[in-house]
């Protein structure tokens, strides 16, 4: 008995970081041209930006977890904070250091095991990455350890019902998953209690972003490398005659103005670490 439930959790570690592997390389791949298709990562970002304390203290220590190309990096070093950027991504890594050169450190983190000393920071800035974790609880401890007594945890992950036009869209042409699912808003309250967080202020909101057309979308996702999939699905990008009917489907959605929405429920997170 005890062997086989260790096989089945050296399984289930193997699969993890397989899908770990499978998320930083999505991601590599889409570092170069990253920026030109990240419109709704720097809307979200810069809202949650917009929820840092009006002044920096002296000597402020900031993590960007999920730093990417270092955009948001950037932003807290004219702040004033002296940041870590931290990614998956070794490729992320290198254009955030091209971006922002010796004003930061880098360092590659899987964000649910942070190679970090506790009680590290004054801040920790993480915005639409920690969607990417299975256990959401996990890295809100792991921050929670590097933050100091009294710093700030700031994040924004997807919730559930995240580009469901296109989610219905493609169920009108096939059986196949193509959007990831995402945590409903009970799921990411109880992640924030089992981290240990129950001083926080939480705000759900629809970020809508706009389009021409379907394939544009799936432009964008695939330009910021959120292209792979945490559940089963089938691989391969579809053939003309699929993506005619997907543009089809979609275009049930669009708008008075001829544009196509994509609506992401959006959830911004503050953490005081008590």
């Amino acid at each position: 008995m005890t062997n086989g439930m260790n096989a089945v959790t050296h399984g289930q570690q193997e699969t993890e970081l397989t899908d770990k592997k499978a998320i930083a390389a999505a991601f590599g791949r889409a570092a170069k041209h990253y920026d030109k298709a990240a419109a709704f990562q720097r809307r979200v970002g810069h809202r949650l930006l917009d929820k840092l304390p009006a002044v920096t203290p002296m000597g402020s220590r900031a993590l960007d977890l999920g730093c990417g190309t270092g955009y948001f990096t950037e932003a807290l070093i004219a702040r004033g904070y002296q940041v870590c950027a931290a990614d998956l991504s070794v490729e992320m890594l290198a254009q955030a250091e091209l971006r922002c050169g010796s004003a930061a450190t880098y360092l590659e983190a899987d964000a649910e095991a942070l190679p970090i000393d506790d009680n590290q920071f004054d801040i920790a800035f993480t915005s639409l990455a920690l969607q990417w974790c299975d256990d959401l609880s996990l890295p809100l401890k792991e921050l929670r350890r590097v933050v100091k007594p009294g710093g700030l945890i700031m994040f924004t992950t997807l919730s559930d019902g995240s580009l469901h036009e296109l989610s219905q869209a493609w169920r009108e042409v096939d059986q196949y998953q193509h959007v990831n699912e995402f945590l409903s808003p009970k799921a990411i309250k109880l992640a924030l209690a089992q981290a240990g967080c129950p001083n926080h202020a939480l705000e759900f909101t629809p970020v809508i972003m706009q389009y021409n057309t379907a394939v544009e979308l799936m432009k964008d996702l695939k330009g910021i490398g959120a292209t792979h999939l945490q559940q089963e699905r089938k691989a391969g990008l579809a053939g003309r005659k699929t993506i005619q009917a997907l543009e089809r489907a979609y275009d049930e959605f669009r708008d008075e103005n001829g544009q196509l929405p994509a609506t992401y429920q959006v959830c911004f997170g503050v953490i005081i670490n008590d």
